[in-house]
């Protein structure tokens, strides 16, 4: 089993959502435990599809090629993830309050779901890869949803204090080099 993949994919793919909670928390905008439980949730319905989805191209070719081109994605995605992160997050982590629609500074069930499906993205695409190196489906996705509920509510607890980290300032930036060593690094365990 590949333990260390699996604990840092969860990292990874949660290190958005941590920059994001941090915005909220600034804002004193608050995240309840039930609407971080429904972001969590969705984030491992999304990588427990693209798992599967991935899993399905193993069928088609063979292992070693299926292996490769996981890592090759992982990488992939965590150059994109470098290039883009003053695009794709920055705007909701600017605004925290786009998603507290009501304005009541609490983040709803129904609006953690539209949030929770914007924080699951880096989740889609590292699922892929994952389930296209044959990495267990079931403990990638209660990782993914164990580290999106505790990023999410340590970053609203502690907003104003953890921004001012290194963490807090560069999330996106270290979630992307986290993914490409974690794609190398599956290149060269099989």
């Amino acid at each position: 089993m590949h333990w260390v993949t699996i604990i840092l994919i969860g990292i990874a793919a949660n290190l958005d959502n941590l920059g994001i909670s941090l915005a909220y928390g600034i804002k004193q905008v608050k995240i309840p435990v039930l609407s971080n439980a429904v972001i969590a949730v969705i984030s491992m319905i999304i990588t427990y599809v693209a798992v599967t989805a991935g899993s399905t191209v193993v069928a088609y070719i063979s292992p070693h090629t299926a292996n490769v081109l996981g890592s090759l994605l992982l990488c992939l995605i965590g150059i994109w993830t470098l290039m883009s992160h003053r695009f794709s997050n920055q705007r909701i982590a600017g605004n925290p309050e786009l998603f507290d629609e009501d304005k009541n500074l609490v983040i709803s069930i129904r609006e953690a779901m539209a949030l929770g499906f914007v924080l699951s993205a880096n989740c889609l695409a590292a699922g892929i890869a994952i389930g296209a190196n044959g990495i267990s489906a079931l403990w990638t996705v209660i990782s993914i949803g164990v580290f999106s509920f505790i990023t999410v509510g340590v970053g609203s607890h502690f907003g104003s204090l953890l921004a001012k980290t290194l963490l807090g300032k560069y999330s996106t930036v270290i979630s992307g080099w986290l993914l490409i060593i974690i794609g190398i690094f599956e290149v060269f365990i099989k």
